[in-house]
This record gives structure tokens, sequence and C-alpha cells, in this order.
């Protein structure tokens, strides 16, 4: 009888242990069947076209991409004008400039058929995940790469997630030091940091900010359920990644945390909403200028992502879908009771 009563105890003990750790982000995704997702390769395809042959291509690609391709075409190649009757002359200028020529080539090099195909598998597995978190919510339909003539990172409209990838060529590609980009910049814009700036691109157009609130615990708490989500999604990527943030930056916020909340929780500062002081937390450069040279940009965000992390810690029955859904940024604050 006590052996039993000790295996009983062992028991709860292990399950009231389990509760207490229950993690939210921590799903099993062997049972979500869905299609594989393969990205279409616009980039390649409208290096196809000729003058000789663009009317049949063109024809070939509104098919295959949908209105995706009227998109592509009229917003990003011709820069926002009109889709008319010249758009194709502007679409063959654009393949035929000496520049984009050459960056098509580097994009060549930089991401082979297999490169394309490993981040397609990656992106099931995100795909699986989000399903998981978000039943009800529809997932892209398509996923396409293309040269954006270095306009665009990430673009998620028409059900497609389109990825830019003339922006991750490498930190060091001699169009980004031609076209002056800053470092804080450039070092980011590579295969290591292309998937979750995709992923990231697509939550944050799923769940768009829309709140009146304008105040820079709005911004913290949005922003923190964005990067939250993303750790849900990409539970294999580093958060130093996921961020953005060089290690050296990850170890600042990590050692100055409880300063840095005291930093904007004294004076009001978190129902502050001057724009300007909104955008100088959570924009980004080479570091928070109002803080330190030492601080890493748009620590508002990093912060918001802590305390969601508390939050979630602290209300083991709410899900992931629970707290995208939870509009009273003062409650989750008070609930998350985050004290670094």
């Amino acid at each position: 009888m006590n052996y039993l009563l000790k295996i009983f105890t062992a028991i709860l003990f292990v399950n009231f242990f389990t509760q207490c750790h229950h993690n939210q982000l921590d799903v099993d995704t062997s049972k979500v069947e869905i299609e594989p997702v393969v990205f279409k390769r616009l980039d390649i395809d409208v290096f196809s076209i000729k003058l000789e042959n663009s009317p049949q291509k063109m024809m070939e690609f509104q098919k295959k991409y949908t209105s995706f391709y009227t998109r592509y075409v009229s917003s990003i190649v011709n820069n926002g004008g009109k889709t008319d009757s010249l758009y194709s002359q502007t679409l063959l200028r654009f393949i035929e400039n000496k520049d984009i020529k050459t960056a098509y080539n580097d994009l060549k090099r930089t991401y082979t058929d297999n490169d394309i195909e490993l981040i397609g598998d990656e992106m099931t597995e995100v795909v699986k995940r989000f399903k998981l978190f978000f039943p009800n919510r529809k997932t892209p339909k398509q996923f396409v790469t293309f040269m954006s003539g270095f306009q665009y990172n990430v673009v998620y409209v028409d059900s497609t997630l389109g990825i830019g990838l003339d922006m991750y060529l490498g930190s060091n590609n001699m169009f980004y030091d031609m076209m002056q980009l800053p470092k804080f910049r450039t070092r980011t814009m590579n295969k290591e940091h292309l998937l979750s700036d995709a992923v990231r691109g697509w939550v944050i157009t799923e769940f768009d900010n829309a709140d009146p609130v304008n105040n820079l615990l709005n911004h913290m708490i949005f922003y923190g359920k964005i990067f939250y989500v993303c750790d849900g999604l990409l539970p294999q990527i580093q958060d130093s990644i996921k961020m953005g943030y060089t290690s050296e930056q990850m170890k600042y916020c990590e050692t100055y945390e409880n300063k840095l909340w005291g930093f904007f929780a004294k004076d009001n500062k978190l129902y502050d909403n001057d724009l300007k002081l909104v955008s100088e937390f959570t924009s980004d450069g080479p570091f928070t200028r109002a803080i330190s040279k030492d601080c890493p940009p748009r620590i508002a965000m990093w912060l918001g992502k802590q305390i969601i992390r508390s939050y979630m810690k602290n209300n083991s029955k709410i899900t992931v879908e629970d707290l995208m859904n939870e509009k009273d940024v003062q409650k989750i604050l008070s609930k998350s009771k985050y004290k670094p």
C-alpha cells in the first residue's frame, strides 16, 4: 500500500511540475497534413522573357502566378505605376538593365534550386505550426521568390508570400555598397536572416496593429506578440537572428534588462503617445540613442517580447490564439507580473 502511495504521489508531483512549466509554444506537428511548400521562382521566370516571346510568356506567368504577377509588374517593377498597355515594356527594360542583370547573376549563384527547396521545407514546418496555433486562420496559398530591384524584402498580398531574394545576397554584396546602405542594415541581408524576416513579415500582416491607442506600451505589446509568435513558428532559429541582433546586443539586453525596464517604467514613458518618442524606441538603427550607444535598436520590441513571455508563463491556460486576440495591453502587462 505504501509503495502504491509513493507511486501515486510521484505521479502527482510530475503532473504538477509539468503543468507549472507548460509551454504554449511546444507543439507536435507530426499529425498535421498539408501540401509541402514549394516556392515558385518568379525571379528566374521573368528573365526568360525576350522581346519576341514577351506576349506569350506574360500570359503564361499571369496564369501561373495569378494576381501576384500583376502586382509584381505594376507595383514592384514599375514602382507603383499604372498597369497599362506599356507595362510589358517596363518589365523588359527592367530585366535588360545592366545592373539588374548583374544582380540577377549574383542571385542565381547565391540561391540554387536546392537552396530554395530547403527554404520550402523549413516553411512547410512553419505553416504546420501556424495551423496548430491558429486553426481558423488561412495560410498563404502561394509562395514566390522574386527580383525586387532592391526595393522589397518581403511582401504578403493576394494570399501570396513573396521574398525579394536580391535583398539577401550577402552582407558584403557590392550592390549594397554601391547604394551606400548602412552596416546595421546589410548585416542582416543574407541567407541566415531570410526565413525569419519572411515569417515575421507574414505575421505582422496577419495581425494588423489597428488599435487607436498609439502609445509606447501599445507598440511594445504588439511587437512583443509578433516576436513571441515567431518564436513559436521558428523554434530552431536563435533569438538573435529573429530579433536581428548581434550576440553582443543580445548579451547587453540580458545583462541590463532590469535597468532597461526601469528606464521605460519611470516618468510614464509607457503611456507616452508622442510618435517621435515611440519611433525612437521601435525604429531600426545602429543603436538606441536615448539610452546608450551599446543599447540595440528597437529595444522596446525586445522588452515587449519579455513581457509577453512572462504573461504566457504566468497564465498557462492562455493559448497563442487567445494572446493575439487580447487587445487590452494594460491587462496583459498587469497579468504578466513582469519583474526583471
